[in-house]
């Protein structure tokens, strides 16, 4: 099954969902006047894309209807496609890694797919000749090292460990040496993730954030925050609170197969102004691609 297809398949609760309200509307569909635009936007905001994101939608949509003089319901499905796509188009998808080492600092609250997330861009870059290292900076979560090091093997990436309860920032130091010293070609950091405890935790993301400053400071970076597809408007307080503590160059949408809330997409980007890098739609390692904007516009309307 080719990307677009997984895509289509992992995305049908959001078609379903999405499609559906907007079915209603243009099924009642006689002219593209204030009412029918009106019960538009109701759905919009309804499909968790936001209220500020919905109205610049229709806003667009308004002006494009009479540029084109649009009276056709399909010719409506397709511009609002359009404007979806220009909203998730505000930069390119491919990752920064220009230099040898880059490194990609993976942020994201607990329970989002992080460590997963970790696994299945490693193996995408192995694949394509990379030599990967892990650091396995997530001392505080028991299972995260270990769950770290099971991923490592099946990407074939090397890891960099330490006991439970070790400084972060230190074992992403000694990772940035053992890049150096065996000459890979990308370094992946891990970091926690207990938003609950949001001083602490944004305190040991800024020591790391020094550290690689500091030791790769020519180098290419990444910060990808992680976002579970699940959870809906919460999503959007996740990337405030991140953006506030790290320059966040990319979002990686998790667990997209499973959520009937996938228009919060739309809301993130337009409202950051981040574009999304990956998007997993599985739990195959091979189920993390890099996002199409036109794909996934397609596969939800």
């Amino acid at each position: 099954m080719g990307f677009f297809e997984r895509l289509k398949q992992g995305l049908s609760k959001t078609k379903t969902s999405f499609d559906e309200k907007i079915n209603n509307v243009l099924s009642n569909f006689r002219k593209a006047d204030e009412e029918f635009l009106d019960e538009l936007e109701e759905v919009l905001i309804l499909s968790d894309i936001g209220i500020e994101t919905s109205e610049k939608i229709i806003a667009s949509l308004r002006e494009k209807i009479k540029k084109q003089k649009i009276e056709d319901e399909e010719e409506i499905r397709k511009v609002l496609r359009e404007i979806m796509q220009e909203i998730l188009d505000i930069a390119e998808p491919k990752l920064n890694l220009e230099t040898k080492p880059s490194v990609i600092l993976v942020v994201g609250v607990n329970g989002v797919g992080k460590t997963t997330s970790i696994g299945k861009i490693a193996a995408k870059l192995t694949k394509q000749g990379k030599k990967v290292v892990i650091a396995a900076a997530d001392t505080f979560r028991a299972a995260a090292v270990e769950q770290l090091e099971i991923w490592a093997k099946r990407s074939g990436a090397e890891i960099v460990k330490c006991k439970e309860g070790t400084d972060p920032a230190s074992v992403v130091y000694d990772a940035i040496r053992k890049t150096k010293e065996i000459n890979a070609d990308i370094l992946i950091c891990d970091t926690a993730g207990r938003l609950h405890n949001k001083k602490y935790l944004m305190d040991e993301l800024n020591k790391i954030q020094k550290v690689i400053n500091k030791e790769m400071q020519e180098n290419s970076k990444e910060v990808l925050l992680v976002i579970d597809g699940t959870t809906g408007q919460n999503a959007i307080s996740q990337v405030k609170a991140f953006k506030e503590e790290a320059n966040i160059t990319g979002l990686v949408l998790t667990k997209m197969d499973g959520t009937a809330k996938g228009g919060v997409v739309i809301g993130i980007v337009e409202e950051n102004k981040i574009p999304i890098k990956f998007i997993g739609v599985g739990e195959q390692i091979d189920d993390m691609e890099v996002f199409n904007s036109e794909d996934f516009v397609k596969a939800i309307i």
